[in-house]
């Protein structure tokens, strides 16, 4: 094998220990899809900026594993049925890995930007994932709609926003018992844990924590996950 080659990035093999810890349903059909929406990705983002892609190996760790980072954290999760939402999708991370993951999951990507919606909307039907609804909308007016209030077993947001305002936003839309999962840094969630302790947001008084650290593949960061049940 030539040096050339030997240097080609993986993802089957990069990602295939952190897809077993976090119980992906079929990982061999996730790197299909995720190739796949690789693609459509980079043709997209020369016409529209989406998201920030500095390499294939970096859309693969930084976006792909980052997002099935929930996975290992919250292992008991992935063999429910959930209605989960994701406010902020952005380009469509995590929804729409974790709905390619986990096929059990009801996915509502939720967006207020249209752009971004109408792109992970694309998505969906091109890699032809039925547990995906895309919302273009602000979790604070989608609050006051009776279709959306109670509707998620689990609410989650990666790389936007800080918690007590989420959470003032998006409080009415949770069910009871309901999950918050926030994919954070550890540097981000010793400071807003801090704030949520001396200046919790309006509502209930919510038992917040912090799961253990994890490392993403290749040294790529650390990832954890600031939760609370309603």
């Amino acid at each position: 094998m030539s040096e050339q080659n030997s240097n080609v990035f993986d993802p089957k093999t990069k990602l295939a220990a952190l897809a077993k810890r976090a119980k992906v349903h079929d990982f061999d059909l996730l790197i299909e899809k995720c190739t796949t929406l690789y693609q459509i990705l980079c043709i997209a983002n020369e016409q529209v900026n989406l998201t920030r892609i500095d390499s294939e190996e970096g859309f693969w760790i930084k976006h792909v594993a980052d997002s099935l980072m929930l996975g290992v954290a919250f292992p008991d999760l992935t063999t429910q049925h959930l209605r989960v939402g994701d406010i902020g999708c952005g380009a469509g991370f995590p929804s729409l890995v974790l709905a390619m993951a986990y096929p059990n999951w009801e996915i509502s990507a939720i967006d207020s930007v249209g752009k971004k919606t109408a792109f992970v909307e694309s998505a969906a039907v091109g890699l032809e994932l039925k547990n995906l609804e895309v919302i273009n909308g602000r979790t604070r007016e989608m609050g006051h709609r009776p279709i959306y209030q109670k509707k998620f077993d689990l609410l989650t947001a990666r790389a936007v926003g800080v918690i007590p305002t989420i959470y003032a936003d998006a409080r009415r839309l949770i069910a009871d018992r309901g999950r918050w999962i926030f994919y954070k840094t550890p540097e981000q969630a010793a400071q807003e844990l801090e704030t949520l302790k001396n200046t919790p947001p309006p509502g209930a008084r919510l038992k917040w924590q912090a799961t253990k650290v994890e490392e993403l593949p290749d040294g790529a960061g650390s990832r954890l996950f600031v939760h609370a049940r309603s």
